[in-house]
C-alpha cells in the first residue's frame, strides 16, 4: 500500500505579498493571527526580518507556548514576518539592501559574474513597516500599538538597532539577536550617538549573540581547514564584545531605555537562531507585559 505524501504547511498561518507604494519588489509577509477573540486594547504584535527563515521558528515557539501561560509566561500575539517571495530562507541581495544603513555603498557580486551587492536601504525598510506593513496589519486584526516589538538576527540585528535609533518611538521591544555592529568600520554606532532621546518613553533593547561568535571557535570548527582564518574574523568582528558594551552604554540612559545582553551557550552565529527566536517570542508576547 502507497502511503500518500503532501506538501505541509504550517496550521493557522498565512501570507501575501506587499509591495510597497513607492515601488519595488514585493515583500512576502508571513502572518500568524490568533484564533481567538483579541483583547480589549488588542493583540501585542512581533515583526521579524529575514521572515523566509525566522517565522517557522517564531510559529512553533509561540504555539507551543501560549497555551500554557502559567507555565511559560507566554500569552497570544500575532507574528508578522518580512520575507521574500522564494523557497529559499534567505534572499542574499535584497536582504544587503533592505537590512544594510546607510550610506548607500555597493561590494563586489556574492558569485562571479553576479550583479553587485548594495546598502542602504533600511530607511525605505523603516518606512514601509510603519506606513505601510503595520496599517495593513491593523485593518486585519485588532493590535496593541503599545505593545510593538521588532527582532533581527545578524544583518537584521544591525537593522533593529538602526530602527530604535532612528525611530525610536516605533516599537516597544527592540531585539537585535548577533547584530552585525562592526559594519562598515561600525558605522551604527555613529547612529547611536546622535539619537533622539524621548523623555519618559520606557522601551527596552535586548541584545545577544551566541557563545562562540568571540574569541573562541565551537569545538567541531577547529577540525575544519579554515579554522585559523575563522578565528582572525570572529576577533575582528568582536560580536560579543561590542553588544555587550552597547547594552551597558544605554541601559538606564536619560529617556528610560532598559539595555541588555544575553550570551546563548554553545551556539554559533547561525545555530543561535532558534534560540534568538524564542527569546524574541517571550519579550513580545509575554503575559502582563
Amino acid at each position: 500500500m502507497t502511503t500518500p505524501v503532501g506538501a505541509y504547511s504550517i496550521p493557522g498561518t498565512r501570507f501575501f505579498d506587499l509591495a510597497p507604494a513607492a515601488g519595488g519588489e514585493p515583500y512576502r509577509i508571513f502572518l500568524s493571527i490568533p484564533v481567538e477573540k483579541p483583547p480589549v486594547e488588542g493583540w501585542p504584535l512581533l515583526i521579524m526580518t529575514d521572515g523566509n527563515a525566522t517565522f517557522p521558528f517564531a510559529v512553533a515557539s509561540l504555539v507551543t507556548q501560549a497555551p500554557y501561560p502559567s507555565g511559560t509566561n507566554v500569552g497570544w500575539g500575532v507574528i508578522a514576518a518580512i520575507g521574500y517571495p522564494s523557497d529559499e530562507p534567505y534572499d542574499a541581495l535584497r536582504r544587503s539592501w533592505d537590512l544594510g544603513p546607510p550610506p548607500v555603498k555597493s561590494y563586489p557580486p556574492f558569485v562571479e559574474g553576479g550583479p553587485p551587492v548594495v546598502i542602504g536601504g533600511t530607511g525605505e525598510l523603516v518606512n514601509f513597516i510603519e506606513s505601510e506593513l503595520i496599517p495593513r496589519i491593523a485593518e486585519m486584526v485588532t493590535l496593541d500599538p503599545l505593545r510593538r516589538s521588532l527582532f533581527g538576527h545578524s544583518f537584521g540585528g544591525l537593522f533593529t538597532l538602526y530602527a530604535l535609533f532612528e525611530r525610536p518611538d516605533l516599537f516597544a521591544n527592540w531585539i537585535a539577536a548577533s547584530p552585525t555592529i562592526y559594519w562598515e568600520n561600525s558605522e551604527i554606532l555613529n547612529n547611536e550617538a546622535r539619537r533622539q532621546l524621548i523623555p519618559g518613553h520606557a522601551a527596552f533593547l535586548h541584545l545577544s549573540a551566541g557563545e562562540y561568535e568571540g574569541d573562541e571557535l565551537a569545538p567541531f570548527q577547529h577540525r575544519n581547514d579554515d579554522a585559523a582564518i575563522r578565528l582572525e574574523k570572529r576577533k575582528s568582528e568582536r560580536t560579543i564584545l561590542l553588544a555587550q558594551e552597547m547594552a551597558e552604554r544605554l541601559s538606564g540612559t536619560a529617556d528610560g531605555l532598559r539595555a541588555e545582553f544575553e550570551l546563548y551557550a554553545g551556539q554559533t552565529h547561525m545555530s543561535v537562531l532558534a534560540a534568538a527566536v524564542n527569546r524574541a517570542v517571550s519579550i513580545a508576547f509575554a503575559v502582563g507585559g
